[in-house]
């Protein structure tokens, strides 16, 4: 069953598709129609933004035949983008109900809602048929689901022969610890973090018969150090406008996190899994 405190976490996330049409109001957005290269700017909640989304495209073997499954699919900034970019069809697949029908919404105001089917649901669970899909996709969205074997079986269940399960996610160093685990949990509802050839034995018991690994950890660090000054500036803006202070342990965790990344006690990896 779905941990409580993860749907929690993204109900209160700082990124959301109301926060998003905010900021493209603030610039002078009237209402009208969008394309989905407005929204990027704003609606790639992961690491390393447009370039990370092609990098792991290509990995994935992306094209215009392809049917893509993203898991835990949040609002879509990736679906948009390989769907605009790779001209492939995509099934969204997000647990939380909020961010299902913000995705929903932004793919309405871009006129994608034809490409981009969106459902809520579990990812240890994906409601479709066995060899549906050419690709599973997913980007540091596995860390918050406790049972890591079940989502991988799931993933290669969906899969058709020969298709690829494309991801990235954390990964646990030698110095992380059981507090560091609990401060994960905490402050951004990680389920499940794992030293990286744990990650790999997990792939191909699985069912994955070729597993290929690249480290993003120092590619990661400096996106960290400025996604953390991105949630000051949003705690800042929150209390200019007199919200309160919606960010504060937000910006707490993420002063730590930073400094766990940079003493490589947490590290960012890419996944390439073939069925």
């Amino acid at each position: 069953m779905p941990d409580p405190h993860v749907v929690a976490f993204y109900d209160r996330h700082p990124i959301s598709a109301e926060r998003i049409l905010q900021r493209l109001r603030a610039a002078g957005w009237s209402g009208e129609r969008l394309t989905a290269a407005q929204l990027w700017p704003h609606d790639q909640d992961h690491y390393g933004g447009l370039a990370a989304n092609d990098t792991l495209a290509a990995r994935a073997g992306i094209g215009p035949e392809s049917r893509v499954l993203d898991l835990c699919s949040g609002l879509c900034g990736p679906a948009r983008h390989n769907v605009v970019t790779r001209g492939c069809a995509v099934v969204a697949l997000e647990l939380n109900a909020g961010r299902a029908a913000g995705a929903r919404r932004l793919n309405a105001l871009v006129g994608l809602d034809d490409r981009i089917a969106v459902v809520q649901g579990d990812a240890t669970a994906p409601p479709f048929a066995e060899a549906t899909f050419d690709v599973v996709w997913s980007q540091e969205a596995f860390l918050h689901i406790a049972d890591t074997p079940a989502l991988l079986r799931a993933a290669r269940r969906v899969l058709k022969p020969g298709g690829r399960l494309a991801f990235t996610d954390w990964v646990a160093g030698a110095g992380l610890t059981a507090d560091d685990r609990g401060l994960m949990a905490q402050g951004i509802a990680a389920q499940a973090i794992y030293p990286p050839d744990v990650y790999e034995a997990l792939l191909r018991e699985a069912g994955f018969a070729d597993v290929r690994r690249e480290d993003l950890s120092a590619a990661w660090r400096p996106i960290l150090r400025a996604r953390l000054e991105m949630y000051r500036e949003l705690r800042t803006e929150a209390r200019r406008l007199g919200d309160g202070d919606p960010h504060a342990d937000y910006v707490r965790f993420y002063e730590r996190f930073v400094d766990l990344v940079v003493a490589g006690a947490l590290g960012g990896a890419r996944f390439l899994a073939i069925a």
